[in-house]
C-alpha cells in the first residue's frame, strides 16, 4: 500500500509518511515531519518539523500542526480545530526556543473549532467538544466543552456519554461494545474490553 498524495500538496523532503495515508488539496508537510500508517490529512492541513502524527489519525480541512505537538494513535483532529505552540506570543519578540509539548493520547476527538493550548496533555479517548478552549490537561475518557473548557461527563472508546457520576466512584457498560467502566476518585478506566 503506498502513501496518497494530491499533486497540489507539498511533502518536503525527509518527511516519513506511512504507508496507507492520504494527503490531499493543498496540504504542506515539513520535512522533520513523522507521520504513522493510515492517517488522512485533509485539505489545507499543515505539518510542522517537530511533530509526530500516530498510525490511523484523521486530521480535517485547515488545521495546523505546529511544532512539538504529538499525536498518538487514532486521534481525530476537527476541522479548524486549532493548536499552539507559544504560550505568549508576541510578533516582535521571537520566542521558537520556549515552544511548550503538547500530547494528545491515544484514541482522542478534538471538535471542530476547537483550541488545544500549549503545554497539556489531552488523556486517552477523551472526547473534546466543537468550540472549547482547553488550557489544562484533560483526564482520560473526559467528555470537555466551552471556554475555557470544563469537563461535564465521561466517554466511551465508542464515542458515546458514559452513565457515571462526573466525581467520585461507580461503574457501566457501553451498550454499544459492551466494555465495562470503572470510576474510582474520579479516575475513569476500562476494566473489560469486549
Amino acid at each position: 500500500m503506498t502513501v496518497t498524495t494530491h499533486p497540489s500538496a507539498i511533502v518536503d523532503d525527509g518527511a516519513q509518511i506511512g504507508e496507507g495515508s492520504r494527503v490531499w488539496h493543498f496540504v504542506h508537510v515539513c520535512g522533520g515531519a513523522k507521520i504513522g500508517k493510515g492517517v488522512s490529512l485533509g485539505q489545507n492541513v499543515f505539518v510542522g518539523n517537530k511533530v509526530i502524527i500516530g498510525d490511523h489519525c484523521k486530521i480535517q480541512n485547515n488545521v495546523s500542526v505546529y511544532d512539538n505537538v504529538t499525536l498518538e494513535e487514532g486521534v481525530f483532529c476537527g476541522p479548524s480545530m486549532v493548536f499552539t505552540n507559544v504560550y505568549n506570543p508576541r510578533s516582535l519578540i521571537e520566542r521558537k526556543s520556549e515552544y511548550r509539548d503538547t500530547l494528545i493520547k491515544k484514541g482522542a476527538t478534538l471538535g471542530a473549532n476547537s483550541t488545544i493550548v500549549c503545554g497539556v496533555t489531552v488523556g486517552r479517548h477523551a472526547f473534546v467538544g466543537a468550540g472549547a478552549v482547553i488550557n489544562k490537561d484533560v483526564p482520560d475518557f473526559a467528555l470537555m466543552v466551552g471556554v475555557p473548557a470544563r469537563q461535564i461527563g465521561w466517554m466511551s472508546r465508542y464515542g458515546k456519554k458514559l452513565d457515571l457520576p462526573l466525581k467520585g466512584n461507580g461503574q457501566t457498560v457501553c451498550p454499544h461494545t459492551g466494555d465495562q467502566y470503572i470510576l474510582e476518585n474520579g479516575v475513569c478506566k476500562i476494566t473489560q474490553e469486549s
